[in-house]
């Protein structure tokens, strides 16, 4: 038989960065008490309505943008209407006929046999980005059979980012999303951490022999770690496969992974195609953008959004920062990869190659063999580091110099993870003083030995 191809398209969730909500003044924070952050327009009061967020928009655009989308100056919201618990209105604020940015691309690179040497670049397509409301939480409590709803996530700006199936493994998977969380993090549209459910990823899946029609997809809801969301793409994959090579079939379902048994379960069919009953929001108007061509001349500035405005004042993408990070020290690729994916990394190797006199190229091996060995052993992070990059950069001084071998300079740096304030040169005093007196303590021990055997 011909071999299978695997087909994968991803659609991502981003909390976007705001201080309030995207059609509300609550206050957005993790882990708040329950029930703490929620408005009239949130719980869906009658007669409240909804007034957007233009931090919101602009973090929208400013992704766009970074994301090589073509921004839609005129974009529509829509309600989406389906009926959970957590959704006090019935109904969803999102974009569906028109959204806020398409047709973009998104670069990534992954390793070749996971050899960090050798690195390959993809592209994945951007079909587009919308903007959303997101759902409160249901808990479920099973010792009382009963299930309570918070609504502090309701109505929490969202940015839904649609992938096209141009994805292959869990591996593309990964290393898409985790470039487009760099992205993210870098823009400050989205802190993007996955842990408190900033970021998440729903995977559609589907399997077909080479010049066959896609075969039927499923999707697998709600992953929250990048690790997580490999696993649970190879595993559907191979799990289709499978199914059809024993002669079954593949269900249109939603399923979801469970990380502790390393494999996806059915959640809930697709097979009767759910009518959303979209409509257009009556609530707000168009959202209306402009550009440096467009924009009137006796405009309110604070009351428009003007695209080329936020296209000029876009930070360096990661891309960029690896390449400048190889043209400016001479370091390898990969470790600009390794510096990157840190974070805080870079800018720790930056300001510690500032404050040395050590070249470059060797700083980067103690950053990346001792001070991160260190971190990831301890589950610390960079900002956490005991060893700050004054600290680590005085004590590569003192090696380059050669006052201190390489072998010296590990035993310092083992006193320095202590963090009791000691600076290297202290560190150094302190061993040379205690070698001296074990060597005394040493010297009168051979000189008892001797005159003892004098004696006798």
């Amino acid at each position: 038989l011909a071999p299978w191809v695997p087909v994968v398209g991803l659609e991502i969730h981003a909390q976007i960065s705001s201080n309030s909500k995207l059609f509300s003044g609550s206050q957005v924070q993790f882990a708040a008490p329950p029930n703490s952050l929620v408005s009239f327009f949130d719980a869906s009061l009658p007669g409240t309505l909804p007034v957007l967020n233009r931090r919101c928009v602009e973090a929208a655009v400013m992704t766009g943008l970074a994301l090589n989308c073509s921004i839609n100056k005129k974009s529509l919201f829509d309600r989406k209407h389906y009926f959970y618990a957590d959704l006090p209105a019935g109904y969803q604020i999102t974009q569906q006929r028109v959204p806020i940015a398409v047709n973009g691309s998104l670069s990534y690179s992954l390793c070749i046999d996971n050899k960090m040497s050798q690195m390959v670049t993809k592209t994945v397509r951007i079909k587009q980005i919308q903007l959303e409301q997101d759902s409160g939480k249901s808990l479920h409590d099973d010792t009382r059979s009963q299930t309570l709803v918070d609504l502090n996530r309701a109505g929490v700006g969202l940015m839904e980012v649609v992938m096209e199936p141009d994805l292959c493994c869990g591996e593309e998977a990964a290393a898409a999303v985790r470039e487009l969380q760099l992205i993210l993090q870098t823009l400050g549209s989205s802190q993007a951490v996955m842990a408190e459910g900033q970021l998440r990823v729903d995977a559609n899946v589907s399997v077909h022999h080479p010049g066959e029609p896609y075969g039927v997809r499923t999707e697998v809801k709600n992953i929250n770690s990048i690790r997580f969301l490999a696993k649970a793409v190879d595993y559907e994959i191979q799990r289709q496969i499978e199914e059809l090579e024993n002669g079954g079939t593949i269900l249109n379902e939603t399923r979801a992974f469970d990380s502790k048994l390393g494999c996806t379960v059915p959640m809930r069919d697709k097979e009767g195609k759910q009518d959303y009953r979209f409509m257009p929001e009556p609530n707000l108007p168009p959202l209306i953008l402009y550009d440096a061509k467009s924009l009137p001349a006796n405009m309110n500035h604070q009351q428009v959004i003007n695209i080329d405005w936020i296209h000029e004042r876009l930070p360096d993408l990661p891309s960029v920062r690896r390449e400048k990070l190889v043209e400016q020290y001479g370091i390898l690729p990969e470790h600009s990869f390794t510096l990157l994916n840190e974070d805080g990394l870079a800018e720790f190797f930056e300001n510690v190659v500032k404050q040395t006199q050590m070249k470059p190229k060797k700083v980067i091996g103690w950053i990346l063999q001792d001070l991160l060995s260190y971190l990831k052993q301890h589950s610390l992070t960079v900002k956490e580091s005991p060893v700050s990059p004054v600290l680590l950069a005085d004590l590569l001084s003192l090696l380059e110099k050669k006052e201190i071998s390489s072998t010296a300079a590990k035993q310092v740096l083992a006193e320095l993870w202590k963090g009791d304030g000691r600076t290297p040169l202290e560190i150094v005093k302190e061993q040379k003083l205690q070698l001296l007196e074990d060597q005394n303590e040493l010297e009168q021990i051979c000189q008892a030995v001797i005159d003892r055997q004098e004696n006798e």
